[in-house]
C-alpha cells in the first residue's frame, strides 16, 4: 500500500471520532512520531511503498486513538512553552492556559537577573518548572507533587531539558510536613480544580485516561487547594513575594475572594479565550 493511500484510509478512521482538521492534526502528529513521515513527504512521493513493520505501528496507534485515547499518551509526548515534554498516563496533558500561566510569570521577571526561589505545588509532568528555569535560569526552583510516578516524569523531563529542578514528593494537603519546606519567592501552582460532579461533561479522552487525582476535588470542597496554599503562604512566603495559580473559569472570583483575606494585591487575568483561568496575589496584609 502507498503512503498516500494508508493516510488516505487513517483519516477516514480517525473522522468516526474527530473532526476533519482534528483528524489531520493527530494524523500528522502519529506518522511523523511513529513512522518519521511528515505531510510534505507524503504529497511529494504520494506513491511511495509504506513499509510493513511502520504500517504496524500506525496502526497499533490508530486502534489506541479510536478508543479515545489521547493523541499525546499514544506517541508519548507533547510540546509545552516550546519545549518536549515525555507524558503518560500518570501525568496531566499541559494545555495552553498553563503555558499562560507560566508566561505570565516569565513576563514579570523579564530582566532574568533575579534570583528568586521558586515552589511549583503539584507539579505532574514538570512543564512548569522546566519552562521557568529554562527561561529565568537564575531561579532556585523546588517542585513537589504526591505521585511517585508523576515524579519520576517529571524528573525525566528536566534531564530532557537539561533544566536543574529539585523535585519531592510530597502530599501537599498534609499540613504536618509543611515545616520540612523552606519559604519561597514565587508559589505556583495548576492543582486539581474540577469538582467531581462536572466528570460527566468532560471528553472521554480526559475521563477515561488522564489521572483523575490531578484534575478533580470533592464537590463539597472545590476549593480545597486553593484554600491550603493560601495558609501555606502565610509562613512559607517571603516578604515581597507573590502566588500564581490557575483555577476553574467559573470559580476565579471565588478563588481570588481567599487570597483577598490574606492579600492586599490580587488580580484576575483572562486566558486568550477571554475566560478568568489565572490569579496572582501579593502584598501579605499586616496583623
Amino acid at each position: 500500500m502507498t503512503v498516500q493511500e494508508y493516510y488516505r484510509q487513517y483519516l477516514q478512521q480517525l473522522q468516526t471520532i474527530y473532526s476533519l482538521d482534528e483528524s489531520t492534526i493527530i494524523a500528522g502528529w502519529v506518522f511523523d512520531n511513529k513512522a518519521a513521515i511528515k505531510r510534505m513527504d507524503i504529497l511529494r512521493s504520494p506513491e511511495q511503498v509504506l513499509a510493513a513493520t511502520l504500517q504496524a505501528a500506525l496502526e497499533e496507534a490508530l486502534q489506541q486513538l479510536l478508543l479515545h485515547k489521547p493523541v499525546q499518551y499514544v506517541i508519548g509526548e507533547t510540546w509545552f512553552y516550546n519545549l518536549k515534554i515525555t507524558v503518560n498516563e500518570h501525568v496531566l496533558i499541559p494545555r495552553p492556559e498553563t503555558e499562560e500561566l507560566v508566561k505570565w510569570i516569565i513576563d514579570e521577571h523579564a530582566s532574568g537577573k533575579e534570583k528568586l526561589s521558586v515552589l511549583d505545588i503539584g507539579t505532574g509532568s514538570g512543564c512548569i518548572p522546566i519552562a521557568l528555569k529554562k527561561h529565568l535560569p537564575n531561579f532556585d526552583i523546588t517542585a513537589i507533587d504526591i505521585s511517585p510516578d508523576a515524579l519520576a516524569t517529571a524528573k525525566q523531563n528536566a534531564i530532557i531539558n537539561n533544566t536543574p529542578v529539585d523535585f519531592l514528593q510530597i502530599d501537599f494537603l498534609n499540613e504536618s510536613i509543611w515545616p520540612q519546606l523552606p519559604a519561597f519567592d514565587i508559589i505556583v501552582s495548576n492543582p486539581p480544580y474540577i469538582p467531581l460532579n462536572e466528570k460527566e461533561r468532560l471528553d472521554k479522552n480526559v475521563t477515561a485516561h488522564e489521572p483523575h487525582t490531578a484534575l478533580f476535588v470533592p464537590d463539597h470542597s472545590p476549593q480545597l487547594f486553593y484554600e491550603k496554599i493560601a495558609l501555606f503562604a502565610q509562613t512559607h512566603l517571603k516578604t515581597g513575594g507573590k502566588i500564581y495559580v490557575e483555577t476553574h473559569e467559573d470559580y476565579a472570583t471565588v478563588t481570588a475572594g481567599i487570597f483577598l483575606k490574606e492579600y492586599q494585591q490580587v488580580e484576575i487575568k483572562k486566558d486568550i479565550f477571554e475566560k478568568n483561568r489565572m490569579v496572582k496575589a501579593s502584598q501579605f496584609l499586616k496583623r
